[in-house]
Parts: structure tokens; C-alpha cells; sequence
């Protein structure tokens, strides 16, 4: 079970509330609503600040943890988190932000399309097509040039999800260049995404 996901009715409220002068089940009810409520809250100030930890594996799961979190509130920590000195705490922030879906990460997570390390690249990548915003179409246009073919995958498939029109001759011309079968299979997907077209 996730640490946010909604807590179970536990056997002895239950019976608390069936029993004569137990607190009813309305209110058995309302106190593990509130006790469920409690622990997210703890759980995300927890999070966020375990995003500092001086242990990468800490901050790994803070990211982790946040991106699953649907709290506003994670956005800004997992943006600083973007500037982390360890490649895959970058990586799985970027991931973080693109689950939350949240605007304000765009232009933080542009640089990242040009980081040193592929997993950065291609989780930047991902995170901009989950998040939909129009500002990531031109600067993921080079991706589809990238050394590393799921980079490349990675930034046809986001292309795709922001069915952009501005995109389409740079994908077409991709298509042309491309040798890897994984790559052209991602390129035509995202080109008949965006078109509707099926003949690619």
C-alpha cells in the first residue's frame, strides 16, 4: 500500500461502532477520515524535507513518494530537486513533477532537456508530455537528434501527447533519418497522433 493511499477501516472500529453505546459509525467514520488526513500531512512535510537529506537514497524516495503524492504543494521542493548533483535524483524528480501535472514546472524542467546524463534528458521529456504545456514543443524538437534512442523515444512519444502541428516536419524528417526500429515505431505513433492521419 502507497504511503498515500486511503486508510482501511480497521476491525475494532468497526466493531466500536456496531457495539450498544459505541461512538456510532458516522463518527467512526469521521475519525479515521481525520487520522488519514493527519498521516498524508505528516507524510508530505516529511517528504519534502527528506528532499535535502544528505543520503541519496532518502531523496530518491522523497521524489518518488511526491510524485504520487497530488499535492500542490510538492511542485516548488521537487523543482529544487531538479538541481540535485546526483543524476538519478534528477531523473526521478522530473519524473515526480510530470505525474502532478502542474504548469509551474515547465520551464523549470526545460533545461534538463540538455543535462549530461540521459535519464535526466529523458525523464525531463516525459514529465513535459504528461504535463501538456505548448512552451515544451520547440525546445524537445532537438531530442529527436539525441545520441541515446530512448531519448529519442522518449521525445516522440511527448510530441505526440502535446499534438502540436508545429512539430510535424521535424518528426517527418526524423523519420527519414532514423535506423532504429524502436525509434521509427514511436516517431510514427506520435506523427499520427498529432495529424490523425494513419499512414505513417
Amino acid at each position: 500500500m502507497g504511503v498515500f493511499a486511503p486508510t482501511l477501516y480497521t476491525a475494532s472500529a468497526i466493531r466500536s461502532a456496531e457495539e450498544p453505546g459505541g461512538m456510532g459509525m458516522e463518527r467512526s467514520i469521521k475519525r479515521l477520515m481525520e487520522d488519514r488526513e493527519k498521516r498524508r500531512e505528516e507524510n508530505i512535510k516529511k517528504y519534502i524535507e527528506q528532499l535535502e537529506h544528505e543520503s541519496t537514497p532518502y531523496r530518491l524516495r522523497a521524489a518518488e513518494a511526491l510524485g504520487g503524492c497530488a499535492d500542490p504543494r510538492a511542485v516548488e521542493p521537487l523543482i529544487a530537486a531538479l538541481h540535485d548533483p546526483e543524476n538519478e535524483v534528477r531523473w526521478v524528480a522530473a519524473q515526480a513533477l510530470g505525474k502532478l501535472h502542474d504548469a509551474r514546472a515547465v520551464d523549470p524542467l526545460l533545461p534538463l532537456l540538455t543535462d549530461p546524463d540521459r535519464w535526466a534528458r529523458r525523464g525531463a521529456a516525459w514529465a513535459l508530455g504528461e504535463i501538456g504545456d505548448p512552451r515544451a514543443v520547440e525546445p524537445l524538437l532537438p531530442l529527436l537528434e539525441d545520441r541515446k534512442k530512448d531519448v529519442r523515444v522518449a521525445a516522440a512519444d511527448a510530441l505526440g501527447k502535446l499534438h502540436d502541428a508545429r512539430s510535424v516536419g521535424a518528426l517527418s524528417g526524423a523519420l527519414e533519418s532514423e535506423e532504429e526500429p524502436e525509434v521509427r515505431t514511436a516517431i510514427r505513433r506520435a506523427l499520427r497522433e498529432i495529424t490523425g492521419e494513419t499512414g505513417f
